[in-house]
């Protein structure tokens, strides 16, 4: 049975960007066909949750409508260094509870994170969305794997750009960091592009692995 996931930011009791996880939550269900019945706010505020701190709410749900919860305490944790992976054939259209493909490629990697790579393009990291720095604007790349709720946030707000970020142009970037529900936009925890251990001309193919 297809499970799906939604990790979702708490911070001192409040939740941050329901609307967007419901959605996608709706969405999920509508293009399979079957009818939604989860409702965010009221899992979340059924909790009572009254614990202060940053917390991942974590949802996982089935197309039948169950679900379990768990609440983690979160803390955002530095990467060393990044690796650029190409996976032509990976597909995270839904945010799947099964993650085994982004594991095989970790478990794959020299480095703690990796970019991956589809036809040349950049996408996501195995967690994340991407944002890109070139003359003080920040971009993230048209070409995704998952549109994350950060990342839609960020669009909406116009505090960053979406263009085409390639194997070509990715050294015109200076800085980059990483962005998902629990990762908010921030200036002052960026990566230099040299944290790419692998930057062209050599690329990693998922085939080679």
């Amino acid at each position: 049975m297809l499970q799906f996931i939604e990790s979702i930011k708490v911070e001192d009791q409040k939740i941050f960007l329901a609307e967007l996880h419901q959605q996608r939550i709706i969405e999920t269900f509508s293009h399979f066909e079957k009818d939604c019945r989860i409702d965010v706010l009221e899992v979340f505020e059924n909790l009572n949750h009254d614990e202060d701190g940053l917390y991942k709410f974590r949802l996982v749900y089935d197309l039948e409508n169950n679900i379990k919860t768990q609440m983690l305490p979160y803390a955002i944790s530095e990467i060393e260094d990044f690796e650029l992976v190409t996976d032509d054939n990976l597909n995270y259209q839904f945010k799947y509870f099964d993650r085994k493909n982004f594991d095989h490629l970790k478990q794959k990697s020299q480095a703690d994170e990796v970019i991956i790579l589809q036809n040349g393009n950049v996408t996501d990291t195995c967690f994340s969305n991407l944002l890109f720095l070139k003359d003080k604007t920040w971009y993230t790349p048209e070409t995704y794997l998952l549109n994350g709720v950060q990342r839609q946030h960020l669009l909406k707000q116009n505090q960053i750009k979406s263009t085409a970020i390639s194997v070509d142009n990715i050294l015109e970037f200076s800085h980059f960091q990483i962005i998902n529900a629990l990762n908010d936009f921030d200036e002052n925890f960026i990566y230099p592009i040299s944290k790419i251990k692998n930057l062209p001309s050599k690329i990693l193919d998922i085939d080679d692995l």
